[in-house]
């Protein structure tokens, strides 16, 4: 659906009721929670890993797959998106979703029971492709259950479900790792995610797993013309595949260049990064690398404060245990501020609702986090307090709780039913992809400079400059229809 098109205000698949009852009263409540607690558990093992990665790479010395191990999942998750969307649009998202969820409990097996670092980065690439599926399931859940009315209250839901993973995940998990071992980090929440998923099956069972069987009913009923399923995307998942590839042979340059061979290290990121683009030009709406105003320019603000937020955050704890001396389970407690702030931003977006226009909260967020990434770049670089940058990245934190979920707001107000899936992945991918080469550059980055020192500074010099590029484009997200589509989805 295009940006000069009318938004179509899409009707929930579950009984009419009164949107002001709110997604905690029925028929709302279950699927609410469940999808909330796999928001959940995908936060608890994001901010978890963060936190005992450095262990891990030391333990398993694996240091030259560090980045990797962060990147790996975005990458694979690109393939999980684009499979995810088409599946959900030929035949609803139940089925993608329960295949999703098994793939992100595999992966962590895997990653559970590894012995060695390569061990540990194949089930985090199995982790990331089930990832991603899920979440592009769930986003085209809510385009099905909820009326428009709800969608900012429940993507302030999942950004407030990080609230508990920031104030415990990263301190458990490093308790975890210190009194019994990393691997539990992983088979912990293994045990977590099916009564998750037990919680929606109810409203999954309740979906037409058949578009064209609901269309025929329409037509039996003398409506319009049932419209045809869409077929199997086998180009844009070939494209998404080659898009992953791209980003593990960018990681792959920075081995090359250490082997001693820098040109040809040189010539392979460069590749990479232009293979990576030509790969998600298919991936995405038309006009989002070049930053089209409207529901282009917001996938590309997705992706650019992804790789901004992401890029920088990663190595906040690296930089605390190795720089300051912190412990795995204090350097963790940078990530519980962070994400508390995400979900206070997340939740004051969502009470202002229409007071708060979604560009201005797109724009002030993207502010935040320049601001946090920048004081995190003179912490390293001046050698300033560590509080500097662990209350830096309150801000951060902050901004992307205010711009997240306006940008999700926007992308299912641009979509009608046909294309949600289209459109739900394509936002999906811009954010891991996104992340996935911020990680994988700022792993270049780190191991190109000759002090630790230099290599952190480096990392964040690299978050600012794209961090000022998201703060250039915001501006263009919105789009002359869309301050309508706002009072009808706020």
């Amino acid at each position: 659906m295009t940006n000069d098109q009318a938004v179509t205000v899409r009707e929930s698949t579950l009984p009419a009721t009164d949107p002001a009852t709110g997604i905690l009263h029925r028929p709302y409540l279950w699927v609410t929670i469940g999808s909330c607690a796999l928001v959940f558990l995908g936060a608890f093992e994001s901010l978890a890993v963060t936190t005992i990665m450095p262990i891990v790479s030391r333990e398993l010395e694996g240091a030259a797959l560090y980045a990797l191990a962060f990147a790996g999942p975005l990458a694979t998750g690109v393939i999980g998106m684009v499979a995810a969307g088409n599946w959900s649009d030929r035949r609803g998202p139940s089925v993608p979703l329960y295949a999703s969820v098994a793939l992100f409990v595999v992966g962590l097996l895997i990653a559970g029971t590894a012995s060695t670092m390569p061990a540990l980065v194949t089930g985090r690439l199995v982790q990331g492709l089930g990832g991603g599926a899920m979440t592009v399931a769930l986003y085209v859940v809510v385009a099905r259950v909820y009326p428009a009315l709800l969608h900012p209250k429940i993507f302030a839901a999942f950004a407030a479900a990080w609230v508990i993973p920031s104030l415990v995940g990263p301190f458990a998990a490093g308790i975890v790792a210190q009194v019994l071992s990393w691997h539990w980090v992983f088979l912990g929440v293994v045990g977590l995610v099916i009564p998750a998923l037990v919680m929606i099956v109810p409203v999954l069972r309740g979906m037409a797993p058949d578009p064209r069987a609901a269309s025929r009913r329409q037509l039996e009923a003398n409506e319009t013309k049932p419209a045809a399923t869409p077929p199997w995307a086998v180009g844009r998942m070939a494209w998404a595949a080659l898009a992953a590839l791209a980003v593990l042979g960018l990681n792959l340059s920075a081995e090359v260049r250490l082997s001693g061979i820098p040109a040809a290290g040189a010539v392979l990121a460069v590749a990479a990064v232009v293979v990576a683009l030509l790969a998600v030009r298919p991936l995405v709406p038309k006009g989002t690398l070049t930053a089209r105003r409207g529901l282009p320019s917001v996938i590309l603000t997705r992706g650019l404060a992804s790789a901004a937020f992401f890029g920088a955050e990663v190595y906040l704890p690296y930089l605390l245990i190795e720089q300051y001396s912190f412990s795995a389970t204090f350097a963790g407690l940078t990530l519980t501020g962070g994400a508390l702030a995400w979900a206070g931003g997340s939740a004051i977006q969502g009470r202002l609702g229409t007071r708060l226009a979604h560009s201005v909260a797109v724009r002030i967020g993207s502010v935040l986090v320049l601001a946090a990434i920048v004081l995190a770049l003179a912490t390293t670089a001046l050698n300033w307090s560590a509080a500097v940058a662990i209350a830096g990245w309150i801000f951060a934190g902050g901004g992307m709780g205010l711009l997240y979920p306006r940008l999700s707001v926007m992308t299912l107000a641009l979509s009608s039913k046909d294309n949600e899936g289209f459109n739900s992945s394509a936002m999906s991918i811009s954010d891991s992809l996104g992340g996935a080469l911020a990680l994988a550059t700022t792993g270049i980055v780190f191991t190109a400079f000759t002090t630790t020192a230099e290599s952190f500074a480096g990392v964040f010099a690299l978050a600012a400059v794209v961090a000022v590029a998201t703060v250039a484009v915001a501006p263009r997200v919105s789009a002359p229809h869309l301050a309508s589509a706002s009072r009808r989805t706020d």
